[in-house]
């Protein structure tokens, strides 16, 4: 059976129903649903957040993968009315990227390749590349999930060291020739 419906579109009464009887319907999506609950404006904030809750009954393992499929979402939903301050945010922010890590060495995933970061989306309306599916590395996935302990990529470490390298033979010349002036 399907919804057929938006999920966007829902009552307060509906989202319960549609919830209670999740497995009945075969197009049910749980990242719909969470995104829906941000952007129906027919309900109030307690009806979203008791919506949230309830969905977590059911989808609270779905809702933690939404840190790495989509943080955004999963930010605004988990802080849906609060008012939260600079430090706050960055803190939410530092802990979204501890947690993505731990579930990436968790389950064993070696690519960063799903969710937001599959697509590209500069935000330009006639980019030539809107929605087109790109690989990890690429000069097209702009906002590819990094963490600081990610090493750097070859071709710039070796490119930094041969300046390194470069510099270090300057300065030993230059020590060689004050040592030979002193003489």
């Amino acid at each position: 059976m399907k919804i057929d419906k938006k999920f966007n579109t829902f009552t307060y009464k509906e989202y319960f129903f549609y919830i209670d009887n999740h497995k009945r319907f075969t197009d049910f999506n749980t990242l719909g649903l969470y995104r829906s609950i941000l952007e129906n404006s027919k309900l109030s904030i307690d009806e979203k957040i008791e919506v949230r809750e309830y969905a977590h009954q059911f989808f609270k393992k779905s809702f933690d993968f939404l840190q790495l499929k989509d943080p955004y979402v999963f930010v605004e939903i988990s802080t849906l009315g609060q008012t939260l301050t600079k430090a706050d945010k960055d803190q939410i922010w530092s802990n979204l990227s501890n947690n993505q890590k731990k579930i990436l060495a968790d389950k064993k995933i070696k690519h960063r390749n799903f969710g937001k970061y599959s697509k590209h989306n500069c935000g330009i309306e006639n980019c030539f590349a809107h929605g087109l599916m790109v690989r990890r590395g690429s000069y097209l996935s702009e906002g590819a999930m990094y963490f600081h302990t990610d090493k750097r990529k070859r071709y710039y470490a070796t490119k930094e060291k041969s300046i390194q390298e470069k510099k270090n033979r300057k300065k030993t010349k230059t020590i060689i020739a004050k040592e030979l002036d002193y003489e």
